[in-house]
């Protein structure tokens, strides 16, 4: 699901100009197939020392997340049925509704999806398919090499 963000403004509306997110987005994250044991995507998350990452399909359309919080939910089920953890696949314990952004979205449109969120990350999209991440930590290193004398 994407998230409405403002119309685009002309330079002569705005004074200052955002950079679109393609510009400052990670491109190399990880991701996940639907059909990977969550035992295997524990080991991924912990071993890339991520939070989470998006399930795809074979396409590289985004199919849900996997969240530590998803994650979580293992031990929970384990307890409550008094059984070791079963090894369900990704799809058993993601997220199915993942928000997105565009490539289009501009840094102001990304920092404040993240004011009125509680994610950390948003993958970005192009036509449907994944082309990279946007985090919180990506906006604050754009933050931090924007000209202060442009505002």
């Amino acid at each position: 699901m994407n998230f409405a963000g403002r119309k685009k403004e002309t330079p002569e509306t705005r004074a200052m100009s955002f950079p679109t997110i393609d510009k400052i987005m990670a491109r190399d994250e990880i991701t996940l197939s639907p059909d990977q044991s969550i035992s295997d995507a524990i080991a991924v998350l912990l071993e890339h020392k991520v939070t989470g990452a998006p399930v795809l399909d074979k396409n590289r359309k985004i199919v849900g997340m996997i969240t530590e919080k998803d994650c979580l939910r293992v031990l929970i089920e384990s307890a409550y049925h008094n059984m070791p953890f079963s090894d369900k696949n990704v799809s058993f314990y993601m997220s199915p509704v993942v928000k997105t952004v565009t490539t289009e979205h501009d840094l102001l449109d990304v920092a404040n999806e993240f004011l009125t969120t509680n994610f950390r990350k948003f993958p970005v999209v192009y036509r449907e398919t994944l082309v990279g991440q946007i985090s919180r930590r990506d906006v604050l290193r754009a933050i931090a090499e924007m000209n202060n004398t442009t505002w």
